[in-house]
């Protein structure tokens, strides 16, 4: 439904961009365009930003015994004993 209420808004906005004439319709369409450009880089940067942000959350929550320097602490304990 949503979809449908999109097609018809954009062929409403399309025929009043034709009517209002080449120059003013057209910057007009290109302020749309750029605008729906940027909005979709500052999207994807957020996207970025909390994918960062989640990977490092894991590495911060790697189990110790994953790791060579934990597992070389590990055998120096034991081998104290």
């Amino acid at each position: 439904m949503y979809i449908l209420l999109s097609i018809i808004l954009c062929s409403v906005l399309g025929y009043v961009l034709l009517m209002l004439g080449p120059i003013f319709g057209g910057i007009i369409a290109f302020g749309i365009v750029a605008g729906c450009l940027f909005r979709g880089i500052y999207l994807l940067n957020q996207i970025n930003t909390k994918l960062s942000a989640s990977e490092e959350e894991v590495k911060e929550h790697v189990n110790p015994l994953d790791s060579a320097s934990s597992y070389k602490k590990y055998r120096e304990e034991r081998d104290a004993e």
